[in-house]
């Protein structure tokens, strides 16, 4: 049984897991303020181009979300996400959990643009309601998209002109980074967004994620916010080990550009036997469309998510490739989908 279910389900690249080994008994200070974890901000600092920004570590997304955003908000605003958006389906309601709301837009494409923000102020206004703040997004998307230069552009002098926070979740920075159709940098987050964050788990770390606060008004006392919302890990050097090894060199860009080839592979295979897609993905997620008759099959083998029925007949399904995805693996996929096929 292969699975492509995810891109969190190998553990760790070898070399994080050497340098951990290696400095498994040196005694580092605690909360993020160890020789590894400095040393990593500011490689990151270098890498993203910018001095003036705020870098903190943390275990996992939604931790990441929850803190900043609840940080960022007044206790009367809320975000607003595409419907598709992590914070409204696959948090647990963490956000609404820290008293703020989130608020719902309905998209094709998993992206918010200007137009479909200002639905969401059109809605809200006055004080009976919550007061939209905050404009959250993803890169990719939950559903594999990805933001094009322009598309961030044009939300980011939108959000500055309604004075919203622009803040990008970057789970699954690395792969639309390093989609072929990508033509953003780590720099234009940080000039477009007013926060945004860097994530390793699903990109060859064993955990953690990289918040990048951009905006000056937003990074007062933020250590007071994630020590209070428990996130500030005693072991911070386990994080802070994890970003020097993936950002000292290319690795994290690497490891993603391989997650990448993996899904284009898929991609090549399953368009050479005519299936269509739920969306077009450049990313490392991809959304077939297969006969259930198929996919009833294909479990045999594989771990894959059904995403949606499509009709009576089919369905659409997630595969995802990660950093460490098998070659041999996709095309045996491949294989077993032209016989069944």
């Amino acid at each position: 049984m292969y699975s492509f279910k995810n891109d969190y389900s190998e553990g760790a690249h070898p070399r994080i897991l050497n340098t951990l080994l290696e400095s498994n008994l040196e005694q580092t200070e605690g909360y993020g303020e160890d020789k590894y974890s400095l040393k990593a901000i500011e490689i990151l600092k270098s890498k993203i181009q910018n001095d003036n920004i705020d870098i903190h570590f943390f275990v996992g997304g939604t931790q990441t979300n929850l803190t900043a955003i609840s940080a960022f908000l007044r206790p009367h605003e809320a975000a607003i996400a595409a419907n598709t958006g992590h914070i409204l389906v696959h948090e647990t309601g963490a956000i609404e959990a820290t008293g703020h709301k989130a608020i719902s837009v309905t998209v094709p494409d998993g992206k918010l643009r200007p137009c479909d923000v200002q639905l969401a102020l059109d809605e809200h206004t006055d004080e009976h309601m919550v007061k939209p703040k905050l404009v959250y997004i993803s890169n990719s998307t939950e559903i594999g998209t990805i933001y094009s230069k322009t598309e961030l552009e044009d939300l980011s002098n939108f959000c500055k002109e309604k004075k919203l926070i622009l803040f990008l979740d970057g789970a699954r920075l690395g792969s639309a980074l390093c989609s072929t159709d990508n033509d953003l940098s780590l720099s234009d987050l940080a000039r477009l967004t007013d926060a945004f964050y860097i994530g390793g788990t699903k990109n060859g770390a064993l955990l953690g994620e990289a918040l990048v606060i951009c905006n000056d008004s937003l990074k007062e006392d933020f250590r007071f916010h994630i020590k209070q919302k428990g996130a500030m890990l005693a072991k911070g050097k386990v994080l802070g080990i994890q970003f020097l090894e993936l950002f000292k060199d290319d690795l994290y860009f690497e490891l993603a550009s391989h997650a990448n080839k993996m899904a284009d592979l898929l991609k090549e295979g399953i368009d050479s036997m005519g299936y269509k897609y739920l969306i077009a993905s450049p990313s490392n997620q991809i959304f077939p469309i297969f006969p259930n008759s198929v996919i009833e099959k294909l479990k045999g083998n594989y771990s894959f998510i059904v995403w949606s029925k499509v009709d009576d007949n089919f369905s659409s399904i997630r595969l995802v490739t990660s950093w460490a995805t098998n070659e041999q693996a996709v095309k045996d996929f491949i294989h077993d989908l032209k016989t069944l096929s």
